[in-house]
């Protein structure tokens, strides 16, 4: 209201409302009102409930209370009812998918299917035909007509996770089906209309993919209408405790943290973000013996230890680089894995061939 009061503008925040349901957060719009002279009469309240988000442990929410985390979900709310194309961008384990499902479950195609579709080591080949499906004959093993995932989606919202991971080759009939709402199935001749909402996410950074030529510019603008950046775990310190918590109650478990395992939790850099505070999570149900979790009841966090950051940050400056921190986070998990490659992709949500080019790098193991 003040900065509405001041400006003599319309303002939003996004903030814990107390309704006749308990609290929720909502997007509230605080637009003023004005007599024919001019004279402020007073203000319009405008609440939107925001039923994907809460501030306390919820089953299929996100949860959270840090500044960072409410400016993510004013702009997942703007975008919601709108058709326009999303990007979410920002570290691996940030929880893309939960925020594409939060738009569409948001939108006026919530009743209609949401589709995922995993970019990441396909193909040129295998994402056209699932894409797109094939008609029976169209190669060797095609007995029967298919329908691939753009069907699929009818008037609902295709999910692209990992946009950047595809094919050069691949690009051009994705801008194709993008620009024209048409595709053709693998093997026909014949064009159908496409009807979905286009949500794109990367960790990677596309805009500098742009300029070195590994991905379309023209593909870029196309599914960047509206970016929305998901902020780390770092970025969302204060939210640390309240997510493991809500972890530690989807998980049914009777038990609660110690402010000592909470401490612990919140002085960890958490490189895998959110996906490795879940399961650091289910790691310490199990090895805790009480119904009280202690930080020794917490797994080594990969040895990468607050005194460890400190040491590595007086080295540089007092800046940890992100190359020196995942290079560090790698080669304890490496270790820990026994160094089965496949197992510690899947726990990191990456390809295995993605692991192997970050694990060469980092100089570790036999790659």
């Amino acid at each position: 209201m003040q900065e509405s009061k001041a400006t003599g503008r319309a303002a939003s925040v996004v903030h814990v409302h107390t309704t006749s349901e308990g609290q929720s957060y909502c997007d509230i719009l605080m637009r003023p009102i004005f007599d024919g002279s001019g004279e402020l009469l007073g203000f319009l309240e405008i609440l939107d409930k925001l039923s994907f988000a809460s501030n306390r442990p919820s089953a299929g929410k996100m949860v959270g209370e840090s500044e960072a985390f409410k400016a993510m979900l004013n702009k997942i709310n703007r975008a919601a009812n709108s058709d326009i194309s999303v990007l979410l961008f920002g570290e691996t384990g940030t929880g893309k998918e939960l925020v594409s499902q939060a738009l569409h479950s948001s939108s006026h195609r919530a009743g209609k299917p949401f589709v995922v579709i995993e970019c990441t080591g396909m193909s040129d080949t295998l994402l056209e035909s699932e894409l797109f499906g094939y008609e029976k004959g169209a190669f060797t093993g095609a007995t029967t007509n298919k329908k691939g995932l753009v069907e699929a989606a009818e008037g609902g919202t295709l999910f692209f996770d990992e946009v950047g991971d595809i094919p050069l080759s691949t690009q051009v009939k994705l801008l194709r089906l993008f620009e024209s709402q048409t595709y053709r199935p693998v093997g026909s001749t014949v064009s159908k209309k496409a009807d979905f909402r286009l949500v794109c996410a990367s960790h990677k950074n596309l805009k500098h993919m742009v300029e070195t030529g590994e991905f379309r510019q023209d593909l870029y603008y196309r599914i960047a209408g509206f970016p929305i950046n998901l902020p780390s775990l770092r970025q969302r310190k204060s939210d640390i405790a309240l997510i493991a918590a809500h972890f530690l109650a989807m998980s049914k478990e009777k038990k609660r943290f110690h402010k000592n395992a909470l401490e612990k939790l919140t002085n960890y850099p958490f490189p895998g973000n959110i996906r490795e505070l879940k399961n650091i999570v289910d790691q310490a149900i199990l090895l805790a013996d009480e119904t009280v979790i202690y930080d020794t009841d917490l797994p080594e966090l990969d040895n990468i230890s607050s005194d460890a950051i400190n040491d590595a940050s007086s080295s540089h400056g007092n800046v940890v680089t992100l190359d020196e921190l995942e290079r560090q986070y790698l080669r304890q998990i490496h270790t820990s894995f026994e160094g089965d490659t496949q197992q510690l992709a899947q726990a990191l949500g990456v390809s295995t061939r993605t692991l192997y080019r970050k694990l060469k790098k980092a100089g570790v193991g036999d790659t």
